[in-house]
């Protein structure tokens, strides 16, 4: 019987799906949720405590503490559980039921704000709410994603450099938004790379990472109500807002074909998949990052009675995402 050492339990096989049978144009969807933690933040978390590890910020005694809407702090639960250190989540109300068990199967603390900050939102009362916590007990460690380095470190480090490696040729690739870790480290790598290659960010509508007025976002993962402090706009070329009910439709589309993927998935989707209609695709190589996996919302984006309450009785009368200029609101850098 083989056996695995804890970090080699961590390591995953690259999952390529081409969408061009169930969309129309070929794009390459790389699946991150293939690992103990789901998703592709696994990678962010190991970067993180691994280097407050090697810096000393992390000892035995410490908790570490981090806000998430969900794949972080799932990913953190399994790297404290096994490394021994204690886990407190700090999320809020839209973050999934499932995800929430998760992380408490996992021995995690979760605290779930349910009042939003008058100029934060969830985001930022969540983060007033970590700030108090380590002002009140000096074990408490904050990795904070949204600003540590060692976020997008880790994408420029592995997440790129497998695409680079299975896509040599590769000229687009779509990225979806959040605390721009995945972005920033995917962006960097490939601006130093052999040939250009198009970068375009998927962002939720009413997300405000790249400016324009605050909207209600009922699906975690992407988007943000403050601007990231990890974004560089120089290192964009486009922007596409994708509305929620294409997000949903997206997600949906998928499930028909047997390919079952969360909310963040959906939306880079929808939104490559209007891009790619309104350009040439011939000889074109285009590649996407899928986050993660579905089955954390089975009781959100594939619950009808869910859906019809937030989005109306009509929500799922047709689950074909629109394309080209009705898919998204797109702006060129």
């Amino acid at each position: 019987m083989p056996v695995i050492s804890v970090p080699q339990a961590f390591n995953e096989e690259d999952l390529y799906v081409d969408l061009q049978p169930i969309f129309g144009p070929s794009l390459f969807l790389k699946c991150e949720g293939f690992n103990f933690a789901g998703s592709i933040k696994l990678k962010t978390a190991i970067e993180m405590v691994e280097t407050a590890e090697r810096d000393g910020v992390l000892t035995p005694d410490s908790i570490i503490v981090e806000s998430s809407s969900g794949n972080l702090g799932v990913a953190l639960s399994v790297i404290a559980a096994s490394k021994g250190y204690r886990f407190l989540c700090v999320t809020d109300s839209r973050c999934n039921l499932t995800t929430r068990l998760m992380m408490e199967a996992l021995g995690s603390q979760v605290h779930v704000i349910a009042t939003q900050n008058p100029h934060g939102g969830f985001l930022g009362a969540r983060i007033d709410y970590v700030r108090a916590l380590c002002d009140s007990d000096e074990r408490y460690v904050w990795l904070s994603q949204y600003t540590n380095p060692s976020n997008w470190k880790a994408h420029y480090r592995r997440t790129a450099p497998e695409i680079a490696r299975d896509f040599p040729r590769l000229d687009v690739l779509f990225v979806g938004a959040g605390t721009t870790g995945t972005l920033m480290g995917c962006a960097r790598y490939f601006r130093e790379w052999h040939r250009p290659v198009r970068i375009v960010a998927l962002d939720s509508a009413g997300s405000v990472s790249f400016g324009g007025p605050p909207g209600r976002r009922m699906i975690p993962g992407l988007g943000m109500s403050m601007r990231p402090p990890l974004l560089d706009e120089a290192y964009v070329d486009e922007v596409i807002h994708v509305e929620e009910a294409n997000t949903i439709r997206a997600c949906r589309r998928l499930a028909r074909r047997g390919f079952l993927f969360g909310g963040s998935t959906g939306t880079v989707v929808s939104g490559a998949m209007g891009w790619l209609d309104q350009h040439d695709t011939r000889d074109l190589t285009a590649v996407a990052i899928a986050p993660d996996l579905g089955e954390r919302y089975l009781d959100t984006i594939y619950q009808t009675n869910w859906l019809q309450a937030l989005y109306g009785e009509d929500m799922l009368d047709s689950d074909e995402p629109p394309v080209g200029s009705r898919a998204a609101d797109t702006h060129p850098r």
